[in-house]
């Protein structure tokens, strides 16, 4: 069963989930995550304390709002656009990542999170308010599909 999880970078907050696999639970097992994000188009990279090879899910074919881990540099990968290496509009790794998980909102909202100097991934299920923190990027109840 995926675990539900909230990442936050700068005034944004989405739900997301990780998959059941191995990698995903070594996720996990190491949250709550905060790092500083680095960014590679519409990709936010960022390095995680664990160590896995590539898997069964490995693919360079990934979709907006996917979720990798990437094992060359030891980093969690979400892909929100397009990347230097995308030739459509979806969006391609530098090379193969695990797909470890996926955003359950609107994905392309972390576009205004761009230049955030902390993205924090922690257990979360429930919605997030609009109330919370008075910041007007949060997702609502009214704002979910």
């Amino acid at each position: 069963m995926p675990t539900q999880v909230r990442i936050t970078i700068g005034n944004v907050t989405l739900r997301a989930e990780l998959f059941d696999t191995a990698c995903a639970k070594a996720i996990v097992e190491r949250l709550p995550i905060k790092a500083r994000p680095d960014e590679w188009g519409d990709e936010y990279y960022f390095e995680i304390p664990v160590t896995a090879s590539l898997d069964e899910t490995a693919t360079t074919k990934v979709k907006v709002g996917d979720m990798g881990y990437w094992p060359p540099g030891r980093a969690m990968a979400i892909f929100f656009g397009r990347t230097p290496m995308s030739t459509g509009s979806d969006p391609v790794p530098a090379s193969a990542v695990n797909l470890v998980g996926k955003i359950i909102d609107d994905a392309t909202l972390l576009k205004k999170a761009k230049g955030a100097a902390e993205i924090i991934i922690e257990f979360g299920s429930e919605r997030i308010p609009a109330a919370c923190c008075g910041v007007s990027e949060r997702m609502t109840n009214d704002t979910v599909p």
